[in-house]
């Protein structure tokens, strides 16, 4: 395990309040990735909320220990800030003008002003010179949580009979792991991360180099086992890190070269393992399974370029692409629901509009640049650039991933994602000032804001985890539960999540047009093919032939087989002066998705 040797801080570090928020990180970090319990209808949202809970206590407990400075943010933390400002925005113009329900438009607001919190926290604690410190503890969070996290996906690989869903979560693809986030990309993305708080302890001098290469190994496998493409991305970003930056020890240099080998090894050694056993190697198949090496990546950005030529300027709307999508022709369209681009700068265009997308795009840019600089690339550096570097790779990580998923829109990793960016974005140890403006803080009043934000935070956490019980009810009924009916009623009343409640409520009806008001919430969280089949029924039976044809129409595009039954009475004979069945009749009108609002 890390040792700690002393530092010339070694009296500061022993404060019991350094302890005290050093264990909170750990939990922050740590339980929201390894949690495996879940109550539909979200399969991550414990997981989340867990992560709100931790990241509001460790904020609080930063702020109030008094050992964090007052920051006027400029330069890269004024750019970042703005940015998610500007999110922030949109996401409430797409409820006010857009017609984005108010419950998605508040949980999106809501997770940016948290992740705006945590980034303004974060460069606090660096320019109050606690950074080392702080990026420590949450090295050692990753550590334990990638460890523990490798263990749960070689259980899900080698003996998925012991994933029981409540420790260990059931893997949904044969021979593949994707850990207690339940997505194998999510886990080859915490693996990364864990992989370079390792190469941050060795350098640091808190881990032995026999450990953190054992660590390092076992992160390799556990990337392996997820059979994640992105994984592998991440893997030769740890590699071409080690060949360009000079700065780096001998030792912590070999060790980044070298995981490409190591990567290698496993797979090879997992093939062979496969062959002999006669088990399934997921990350082996995917190579000859089906040679989509997108995985309808390639088809999704073609039409969400075609949709940013139709709608350049404003966009769809924040929070309204898969509504957007699904109700746009594409007879070429993957046959998947996609309910995001999976690469942030398209989903920014098309939701955003370019404008808008381009300044959001450019000012995160601006700070991604400080945030290189400040970690050591033009000149002498602070003591504490290794950090930084470290803390940069990490966020870096994460914009790799969005190029090719969506793992900001998880609070377990937007909220790390901003604590990393926030450290760098903080005026180096013994300069404070340098990017963000510090002012000593007395008497706790330069932190009463951050304090007073925490509290909102924590409380806000805890009330959506209540709220969201109101709609598990639907879906997970106790023994002595009301009827559907009411269930559904007060699942409507939810603040955030009456999305679920209305998608019960219009998919359990025998008369899905008595309830045509939830068609106004329900679709604009994910159109699936129930609910487009369950629309299109109510549209026709309101006498709205059009839009149920269209709405049709668009269900034919994605070539589901669960849509089969639906159109399964175009193809028999009609009876002599009858009317062929709405779904039957193609669409000739001409319409858009902002019909539909």
């Amino acid at each position: 395990m890390p040792n700690f040797p002393a530092s010339p801080a070694s009296a500061d570090r022993a404060d019991p309040r350094d302890r005290l928020w050093a264990a909170t990180a750990c939990a922050a970090v740590a339980v929201p990735s390894l949690l495996a319990f879940n109550l539909p209808p979200s399969a991550t949202f414990l997981n989340q909320a867990a992560a709100l809970v931790g990241w509001a206590m460790l904020v609080l407990l930063l702020a109030a220990s008094g050992k964090v400075a007052a920051v006027r943010p400029r330069g890269g933390l004024a750019a970042a800030l703005a940015a998610l400002g500007v999110l922030a925005v949109a996401a409430a113009g797409s409820w006010a003008w857009v017609g984005l329900p108010s419950g998605l438009a508040l949980s999106a607001v809501g997770l940016i002003g948290v992740a705006a919190l945590v980034l303004w926290t974060a460069a606090s604690v660096a320019d109050a010179g606690r950074g080392v410190v702080a990026f420590q503890a949450f090295c050692i969070a990753l550590v334990i949580a990638g460890v523990l996290s490798a263990g749960v996906g070689m259980v899900q690989v080698f003996a998925p009979q012991w994933a029981d869903g409540n420790w260990i979560a059931a893997s949904g693809i044969a021979g593949r792991a994707s850990g207690n986030l339940r997505q194998p990309n999510h886990l080859s993305s915490l693996l990364l991360w864990s992989a370079v708080a390792v190469v941050w302890l060795l350098e640091a001098g808190r881990m032995r180099r026999t450990v953190a290469a054992l660590l390092g190994s076992l992160f390799m496998l556990g990337l392996v086992l997820s059979a994640s493409r992105t994984g592998t991305l991440g893997v030769l970003v740890l590699a071409l890190w080690g060949v360009l930056d000079g700065r780096r020890p001998r030792a912590v240099r070999v060790m980044l070269v070298l995981a490409p080998l190591i990567y290698a090894l496993c797979w090879l050694g997992l093939t062979a393992w496969a062959q002999e056993s006669h088990q399934v190697f997921a990350a082996a198949a995917r190579l000859t399974k089906d040679g989509d090496i997108s995985s309808s990546r390639f088809a999704i950005w073609s039409d969400t370029l075609a949709l940013i030529a139709q709608h350049p300027w404003l966009g769809v709307g924040f929070g309204e692409f898969n509504f957007a999508w699904s109700l746009s022709p594409f007879p070429h369209r993957p046959t998947a629901f996609f309910d995001h681009t999976h690469n942030l700068p398209l989903q920014f265009a098309v939701e955003l509009g370019l404008p808008m997308a381009l300044g959001v795009l450019g000012l995160l840019a601006f700070a991604l640049w400080r945030a290189w600089k400040a970690s050591g690339t033009d000149g002498d550096a602070p003591a504490d650039t290794p950090m930084r570097r470290a803390a940069f790779m990490m966020v870096f990580m994460m914009v790799v991933h969005s190029q090719l998923e969506y793992p900001l829109w998880y609070a377990y990793f937007l909220l790390p994602t901003a604590f990393a960016f926030g450290l760098c974005l903080g005026g180096p140890s013994g300069q404070p000032g340098a990017v963000g403006t510090a002012s000593p803080t007395q008497n706790g009043h330069g932190t009463r804001p951050l304090v007073l934000a925490a509290l909102l935070m924590l409380g806000g956490s805890v009330a959506a985890l209540f709220d969201y019980m109101r709609v598990v009810a639907i879906f997970s009924p106790a023994d002595t539960a009301a009827p559907l009916s009411e269930r559904i009623a007060k699942g409507q009343a939810s603040w955030l999540f009456a999305h679920h409640a209305d998608y019960a409520a219009v998919t359990t009806t025998a008369n899905p047009a008595e309830v045509m008001a939830s068609f106004r919430v329900a679709p604009h969280y994910l159109l699936d093919t129930r609910l487009m089949m369950t629309w299109a029924r109510a549209l026709a039976d309101t006498a709205d032939l059009p839009r149920a044809r269209f709405i049709a129409a668009r269900l034919v595009e994605f070539r589901n087989e669960d849509a089969k039954p639906f159109f399964e009475p175009c193809g028999e004979p009609l009876a002599q002066g009858t009317e062929p069945p709405f779904q039957c009749v193609p669409s000739n009108e001409s319409m858009d998705y902002r019909d539909f609002r």
